[in-house]
């Protein structure tokens, strides 16, 4: 893929040299929540209490290897409070879930215009293996995973608890 902006707004590496922008990094926008619903078609499709809602997108080149790095990274994120208030406990020391939702719109480029691109964003025949990919990965890791629907016009009920917001790509 050839980058499309201009050469003065293309990313700088350690060096200060314009470098072409990764196309391939997974992203996951996770938010620490007392509790987090999906609704579609006003049917309730994913329920969670105490734990972590994951917005996530895939990109082109994303790869199974990349899916199991953020299964990990999400099952094994200490961000739950301790006795002593710090962030020290993760979603199985609490007995929390997670509830995953597709979101293509996570690639969203809106430096040229005012409608975003979304030309970084996967495919659904690359996408929809990749997401329950990561389903799987997260269940298999003995968490608690509600989900929503891929592709689906979904309304997220988040209830942001602090609020802890962490954004995780792998490459």
């Amino acid at each position: 893929m050839q980058w499309r902006g201009s050469p003065s707004r293309l990313p700088e590496n350690n060096n200060g040299a314009r470098t072409e922008p990764d196309r391939s990094l997974m992203r996951v926008v996770l938010q620490r929540v007392s509790r987090a619903s999906v609704t579609i078609d006003g049917r309730t499709a994913g329920v969670i209490g105490r734990g972590f809602c994951l917005l996530v997108g895939f990109a082109h080149a994303d790869t199974g290897e990349q899916v199991d790095w953020m299964a990990d990274k999400v099952a094994g994120l200490r961000l739950f409070a301790d006795a002593d208030g710090k962030m020290n406990l993760g979603l199985a020391d609490v007995g929390g879930g997670v509830l995953v939702i597709s979101q293509f719109t996570l690639y969203g480029d809106a430096a040229k215009g005012r409608r975003p691109s979304f030309i970084d964003a996967a495919r659904p025949d690359t996408a929809v293996p990749l997401y329950e990919r990561f389903i799987a990965a997260l269940r298999n890791r003995g968490l608690e995973t509600a989900t929503g629907e891929f592709g689906a016009d979904m309304q997220v009920e988040i209830h942001n608890d602090g609020p802890v917001t962490l954004i995780l790509e792998r490459a």
